[in-house]
């Protein structure tokens, strides 16, 4: 079959945002539906692509009754085992409500975002912290908030200027109501 969307997980995951997917070197993921995860599988890969031929599981004629799938999004609400776990539901339902390609295009903005951050913010210890920030907050307070910290932190060195980043992201955070940390 033909793997459209290789950095959307089969249950809603968005591998753009994952810090191993902005790995360099061999442990770095090249999305859900890569090579080297289509190899190794997971349940997900196992039943919807290798087994039923389809791409999501939303696609499956079974997924209201799957109890797998109902499990995952509600391990997903309450946990985080990946980064992106945080906003499952959300993209969910965005792509039930826009479609999937709208989805990979902010997918791929909000992955603008985070590679800004790191190229100019991370000094080395919040890669983690910045793909939770893109996962969960909104794009324009995302543009804000960076904006702002490039000039809280101008003429600051990497560790001045991750900070002035931080200060700006949990304020957003608390703004909306949001959680910038993994759920354990």
């Amino acid at each position: 079959m033909e793997i459209r969307y290789r950095e959307v997980g089969v249950c809603g995951l968005s591998c753009r945002l994952c810090p191993h997917y902005h790995t360099v070197g061999e442990s770095r993921c090249t999305g859900c539906k890569g090579e080297s995860r289509m190899a190794v599988g997971c349940p997900f890969i196992t039943c919807a692509v290798k087994r039923k031929g389809i791409e999501f599981c939303w696609e499956c004629a079974d997924s209201d009754s799957c109890e797998r799938w109902a499990g995952h999004r509600g391990y997903g609400r309450e946990r985080d085992t990946f980064v992106c776990y945080a906003a499952l539901e959300d993209n969910i339902a965005m792509i039930e409500r826009v479609g999937v390609e709208a989805f990979v295009d902010e997918q791929r903005l909000r992955e603008e975002l985070l590679l800004e951050m790191l190229s100019e913010f991370n000094e080395g210890r919040s890669k983690t912290y910045y793909s939770i920030a893109v996962t969960v907050l909104d794009v324009e307070g995302l543009r804000s908030a960076l904006e702002a910290a490039r000039e809280d932190g101008r003429g600051k060195d990497v560790r001045g200027r991750s900070k002035a980043l931080h200060a700006r992201l949990d304020a957003l955070a608390d703004a909306q109501s949001r959680r910038i940390a993994l759920r354990k």
